[in-house]
């Protein structure tokens, strides 16, 4: 679904909001017993989402870039973050919350374009280093390149349709996009809509760019 990317853009977040679908509970108890009917499962249930967190964590390193002046193009390889390790995923107690449900409903609810990652793909970062090729021009100085993950968190409250139960709590990891980026480090780290500093740029800049550098410095 995610294809890795190399962007220059800066990704955003997104302020947490109230929503709350109209679905219906599938599906009825009959003669189940007790613990039956505690343990049976509402697949489609309501969602109330409240802290919802978006942000750009970062999964890989390019070693620092040197380029003389002249150079017209550049590849490398981006070696994955040791002891970072995320995965599309969702902590409830509730029966019938299930964790592909809940990730497309926040889905529905952030209005994303793609689908978010759901439990069925890889962790990030990739096990393996990636390469990467970019044209860069008649250009010279020092770069930056590095691997991130467009995480997505959020807590939520599932409660079936007629409040038969009380709403259970749950709490969604997942992302919305996999990419990176590839700037110089004689300019400035991008700035996003919804925060100072994109979080995965501004680390990469601060631990591969020039101490004295405008990246390094707005980091």
């Amino acid at each position: 679904m995610h294809g890795r990317t190399l962007t220059n853009a800066a990704a955003g977040l997104a302020a947490a909001a109230l929503f709350l679908g109209a679905a219906a509970c599938a599906g009825g108890t009959g003669g189940r017993d007790e613990k039956s009917r505690k343990s049976a499962a509402c697949v489609q249930g309501t969602y109330a989402w409240t802290g919802v967190a978006r942000e750009q964590r970062l999964t890989g390193l390019a070693d620092p870039i040197t380029l003389e002046k002249g150079t017209d193009s550049v590849s490398g390889v981006i070696r994955p973050l040791k002891g970072v390790t995320y995965k599309p995923h969702v902590t409830s107690t509730a029966p019938g919350v299930r964790a592909e449900d809940a990730i497309k409903a926040l889905g529905r609810h952030l209005g994303t374009a793609e689908r978010l990652g759901d439990p069925s793909e890889s962790a990030e970062p990739e096990k393996t280093p990636t390469h990467f090729d970019h044209e860069v021009g008649d250009l010279a100085g020092s770069y930056y390149a590095w691997n991130s993950v467009g995480l997505v968190e959020a807590d939520f409250a599932y409660t079936c349709r007629g409040g038969a139960a009380k709403p259970v709590r749950g709490h969604v990891v997942t992302w919305e996009t996999v990419g990176g980026g590839f700037l110089p480090c004689g300019d400035h780290v991008p700035e996003d809509p919804f925060r100072k500093t994109d979080g995965a740029a501004r680390t990469a800049a601060r631990k591969l760019c020039p101490a004295g550098s405008r990246a390094a410095r707005s980091a």
